[in-house]
């Protein structure tokens, strides 16, 4: 029998989840951002290997912030964490063990898989000398993989490890599919991906986007959408001199869109303001956090 099964990937912020997650899939669903904690809700993936069916679930970085938006994207990891047959630890090579350790607090008994990523980034002498400092945790892993990202080293290693450790069953979702999620949801991302690419500072943590309408035509594509942000001063900034900043956004956002849907967008943004969104949980609520 086939295995199939659900798998965490778990890391601190900007330890490239969702760069391995896309990847691993071979086309981009999750928003991929230089800025830590862009990702803010979980985002599934499909993926077949050796004719069994690994469903991942890119979860956002481990951290603590006292906004209400953070507590509720550290409550989706830990979710992600209980809900999955396996998690996959994102480790950068130049990591201190720390973050592990804080991991295991969190992760209780789960079976996991400790992932060392951009080796391509230290001599073998450092790889070698990271690779010994998870020996004293040799207990807790089931197996610990050694990838390159850019370079695509270490994948095989690591899906087969996973395989392995799934539960036999038959698949859950139809091997052609690519994600669970739902087109206006990974649309909604790429906006916001085009935003944390465009604009500075602080203002992308004080943002989401509202998907109002989506009319989708042969070769055209007609989607709605607003910018939310907590105070006007962030809203002239994401519009810009003479709209500048928003057409930025729009131009990337739109090629991001195109590239998955592989058809002509016409992208309709705007921007409204609703203080204080990111700390209310009511308002979290009709963004559709807390669900």
């Amino acid at each position: 029998m086939s295995r199939c099964g659900f798998v965490a990937l778990i890391g601190r912020p900007n330890a490239g989840k969702s760069t391995l997650l896309n990847a691993i899939l071979g086309e981009k669903i999750a928003l991929v951002s230089q800025k830590a904690n862009a990702t803010r809700k979980r985002q599934n993936a499909i993926v077949m290997h050796d004719d069994s069916q690994i469903i991942f679930v890119d979860t956002p970085g481990l951290h603590e912030m006292e906004r209400r938006l953070n507590q509720f994207m550290l409550e989706e990891a830990l979710k992600a964490i209980g809900d999955c047959d396996l998690v996959v630890y994102l480790a950068p090579v130049t990591d201190k063990t720390e973050h592990y350790r804080k991991f295991l607090e969190l992760n209780g008994d789960r079976k996991h898989i400790i992932v060392l990523s951009k080796i391509d980034q230290v001599s073998q002498e450092r790889l070698l000398k990271c690779i010994s400092g998870y020996s004293e945790f040799a207990s807790r892993f089931e197996a610990l993989i050694p990838i390159s990202i850019g370079k695509r080293v270490g994948f095989d290693d690591l899906l087969g490890s996973i395989v392995k450790l799934l539960p036999q069953s038959e698949y859950l979702y139809d091997p052609d599919d690519l994600t669970t999620d739902r087109l206006r949801d990974i649309y909604k991302e790429f906006i916001r991906e085009a935003i944390f690419d465009n604009i500075s500072d602080e203002i992308p943590y004080s943002s989401d986007v509202i998907i109002k309408k989506i009319d989708e035509g042969r070769k055209l594509d007609h989607i709605e959408a607003s910018i939310v942000v907590e105070k006007e001063s962030q809203k002239g900034i994401i519009i810009g001199k003479n709209g500048s900043a928003i057409k930025r956004i729009g131009r990337s956002a739109r090629e991001k869109i195109e590239a998955l849907s592989q058809k002509k967008l016409f992208l309709d943004l705007s921007v409204i303001v609703k203080p204080n969104w990111t700390k209310e949980t009511k308002s979290l609520e009709e963004f559709g956090y807390f669900s």
